[in-house]
């Protein structure tokens, strides 16, 4: 059996290539949902790696400023206003993306979502058709715009930002468990149906991570619960995801398609 010394130039050469895994150089990532929270979070992340980044929100503000930020800092990147709820406001802000950057959009962290809490009997369906039509319908079809563009280049990376929500059920979760578990069985689909494409398809599931979209959940006292139902007895924080949404963005996971990580502090260990 040949073996390769480590010393050897064939060796040396895959080691440094192994040191650059999780770089980002040479893509172009929308991030959804960008104007707080975990997409924001991404969004610096992902262009400090060396990504071109266009940052899309409803609150197109705040993203316009990030972009500023990043760009202060060295980066590429622009704010684009996106309603996922809307096809047309989708498809403007990808051909506005593009065009801006000039460059097409190869990587998706499709993140955008909305919560509410409440018990079951006590949810409206208005709130839950809200957050059905963000939350599964809107990623839906912005899963689906990215699509049909990396398909024409046979290249392209979906991330969906699921929940353990989406794993396990929860008291006061009705709409936004539901809307979570639909999109992981959506992952797996669109996994499936584009690998052929060229397209990787691969779902983070956050457990309680602290931004802004815990407040109704703290609001209703269930903090001090989630906490004790939590091995690591810790929160999250969006830093705590560093490593998996560098992983599932990069050329780190070209043989990852149809995956599910979860990065929850064990809490899917023992949520009851």
């Amino acid at each position: 059996m040949n073996m390769t010394d480590s010393s050897s130039p064939d060796a040396r050469q895959n080691i440094a290539a192994a040191g650059n895994l999780f770089s980002m150089k040479g893509h172009t990532v929308m991030v959804t949902g960008a104007s707080s929270g975990i997409g924001r979070h991404a969004a610096q992340l992902l262009s400090a790696q060396g990504a071109t980044v266009a940052l899309a929100a409803r609150r197109v503000e705040m993203t316009r400023r990030l972009a500023e930020d990043i760009v202060e800092q060295g980066g590429r990147a622009v704010g684009v206003h996106m309603d996922i709820a809307d096809p047309e406001s989708l498809r403007r802000a990808f051909d506005e993306a593009e065009a801006r950057l000039a460059a097409p959009i190869d990587v998706l962290v499709n993140n955008a979502g909305v919560i509410y809490a409440a018990r079951f009997l006590e949810q409206s369906a208005e709130e839950m058709g809200r957050v059905i039509d963000v939350n599964l319908k809107g990623s839906f079809m912005v899963a689906q715009e990215a699509a049909r563009r990396m398909a024409v280049r046979r290249r392209g990376c979906i991330v969906n930002v699921g929940s353990t929500a989406g794993l396990r059920a929860g008291s006061h979760m009705a709409s936004y468990a539901a809307s979570k578990a639909a999109l992981l069985q959506l992952n797996q689909v669109m996994a499936l149906e584009l690998a052929g494409k060229g397209i990787r398809v691969n779902a983070l599931c956050p457990g309680n991570i602290d931004t802004d979209m815990q407040a109704p959940l703290a609001e209703k006292g269930f903090s001090e619960a989630m906490l004790k139902r939590t091995p690591m007895r810790r929160f999250g924080t969006v830093t705590d995801l560093d490593g998996v949404l560098l992983l599932l963005c990069s050329d780190a996971s070209a043989y990852m398609t149809g995956s599910t990580v979860v990065v929850d502090g064990g809490q899917t260990l023992s949520w009851m």
